[in-house]
């Protein structure tokens, strides 16, 4: 099953995340399928590619709670 979550990148206590298109039995940090956009919690800002996210919930990826709520804000 595909996943979108994040990928954790960064240095101690200075996270930054990618938003990624990864297989849900690979490692948080393995390699991603597609890179779809990034979350920096420090700044709050971030980058999605809508599209492509639009298009593979269609097709059934499932997407994790911390994701949905940034794209929610994305949204709005």
């Amino acid at each position: 099953m595909l996943k979108i979550r994040l990928k954790r990148l960064g240095r101690k206590k200075k996270p930054f995340y990618r938003i990624i298109l990864i297989d849900s039995r690979k490692k948080r940090d393995g390699k991603a399928i597609k890179e779809i956009g990034f979350y920096n919690p420090l700044s709050k800002s971030h980058q999605l590619d809508i599209r492509t996210i639009d298009k593979k919930l269609t097709q059934g990826v499932q997407i994790t709670k911390t994701v949905k709520d940034i794209i929610s804000k994305y949204y709005k």
